[in-house]
């Protein structure tokens, strides 16, 4: 984790957060997705950083190079947010994304969050494996708590137990 910190949102790193999260969606996975899709990404405060959510980046050399967030979906449940990594920090000799997902669980146990869910796509089939291994578990869409927030792309669903 050389030079690698996690920080939580702060405003002037917006528009590279922006800018990470649309090439690994748009030139990377080739999803048809824009920034207007997305009106979370221009309000990270009032939609991620509510309640007992966050948002955080990791970042090296101040350059963000991954973000996560823990949208407070209520009773003591959260929903697993706008996990990216940049390409050359994924894998073993980072652990950008264990790293991240280790900040969304201690500030979920703080929290007392007790159920964390996620939605994703088909296409990221490097993500089903990283979420599996961290002991996330495959769930039918109709299991999904009511409030959970899915988007149009999500075809796959997990769940973990705090």
């Amino acid at each position: 984790m050389d030079g690698i910190s996690i920080k939580e949102y702060s405003p002037e790193y917006l528009d590279e957060i922006i800018e990470l999260i649309l090439s690994i969606q748009q030139a990377e996975f080739k999803i048809p997705i824009t920034k207007e899709d997305q009106p979370d990404l221009s309000d990270i405060p009032n939609f991620y950083q509510s309640g007992t959510g966050n948002f955080w980046i990791a970042l090296c050399n101040n350059q963000v190079i991954g973000t996560i967030s823990l949208v407070d979906i209520g009773n003591h449940q959260g929903a697993l947010r706008k996990m990216f990594v940049k390409a050359p920090y994924r894998g073993g000799g980072y652990q950008t994304a264990s790293v991240l997902l280790q900040q969304l669980f201690v500030w979920s146990r703080e929290h007392s969050i007790r159920e964390i869910y996620l939605g994703t796509t088909e296409k990221f089939l490097a993500a089903h494996r990283f979420y599996e291994k961290n002991s996330f578990v495959q769930i039918p869409k109709e299991e999904l708590p009511d409030a959970f927030p899915i988007m149009k792309v999500d075809t796959r669903f997990y769940q973990i137990k705090l």
